[in-house]
């Protein structure tokens, strides 16, 4: 069964959020929520990584429409993946049923948009 939405979940070190939600928008999601968090590794889990683990967290948070879900992960492990300071790791959940979120509906266009409409050889306004 297709969902529409996908919410994707972005855990990373605490102070790094920004980078998750600049890098989420750049991929085309248009908002996130950022959650305090705690993280409960133990020792074991910074072996079988083999980074350390901070345990102070943020979650970020944020409603795409499933179509875009694959684009946002993939910039999201590039930007903000284990590798990078942050150390962040991102899944999405389906979303059965949404209320309350608006289309963006300016003229405004996302990075995206203009990136695509160039390759295309389209011109942007």
């Amino acid at each position: 069964m297709g969902y529409a939405y996908e919410m994707v979940v972005c855990i990373i070190n605490a102070g790094h959020s920004h980078d998750v939600v600049d890098a989420a928008r750049k991929a085309g999601a248009t908002g996130a929520t950022v959650v305090k968090a705690r993280g409960a590794a133990n020792a074991k889990a910074e072996k079988l990584f083999g980074i350390p683990i901070q345990p102070e967290k943020e979650m970020v948070l944020s409603i795409v429409k499933a179509e875009i879900k694959d684009d946002v992960l993939r910039t999201l492990y590039q930007n903000c993946g284990l590798e990078s300071e942050g150390q962040g790791i991102a899944f999405s959940l389906p979303v059965e049923n949404v209320v309350g979120l608006k289309e963006i509906t300016s003229d405004a266009k996302t990075e995206k948009d203009a990136e695509k409409e160039k390759k295309d050889g389209q011109e942007t306004v």
